[in-house]
């Protein structure tokens, strides 16, 4: 959708224009929902969270500036949402194992992802345990760095980087288990 499209868009739903705000939620609904299955055990939590966060979407669509990608505010905010959802659920913080300063040694090989169909590869990463499969999302699907991560979790850096390391080997094998 061009600029200008968006623009008009978001003005008419600032407008309280109900068949606006539907169009919109229209526009990114099912991208936003897979979004939320990375975060949420089930399909219902994942609802819940694209609920909320499309909530927070249209309370804060006057600040949206246009200055990058709609989609990519949008995604935000998602995210964000249902981290705070994880957050709240006390799930992260308290079964962390605060390791400093792990090296990175587990490098998969492009080769070996190559023979795994994708379905598989996501299946594989939500079988990882939750504090390592939400630092591998964090970092390799959302593109945070270790220190924004840190910040999100409230928890150290070394930290983000050794459960990342862990997440890294266990796919691993876990690719190497399915061949």
């Amino acid at each position: 959708m061009q600029e200008e499209s968006y623009r008009e868009l978001i003005g008419r739903c600032l407008n309280h224009e109900r068949a606006a705000q539907e169009e919109l939620y229209k526009l990114h609904c099912d991208k936003m929902f897979s979004v939320c299955m990375y975060y949420a055990e089930d399909r219902d939590e994942a609802s819940d969270f694209l609920q909320e966060g499309y909530i927070k979407i249209f309370k804060k669509l006057h600040t949206y500036n246009f200055n990058g990608s709609f989609e990519g505010w949008v995604r935000r905010i998602i995210v964000n949402t249902a981290l705070g959802h994880i957050r709240k659920k006390s799930k992260i913080r308290d079964a962390f194992t605060y390791v400093e300063d792990i090296p990175d040694t587990a490098d998969i090989e492009p080769a070996e992802v190559d023979v795994v169909p994708t379905a598989k590869v996501v299946e594989l990463v939500n079988q990882l345990p939750d504090k390592a499969a939400l630092v591998l999302k964090l970092f390799a699907i959302e593109g945070y760095s270790h220190q924004e991560i840190a910040e999100i979790l409230d928890i150290t850096v070394g930290t983000s980087k050794s459960q990342l390391n862990r997440a890294r080997t266990l796919l691993k094998e876990a690719i190497k288990g399915h061949k």
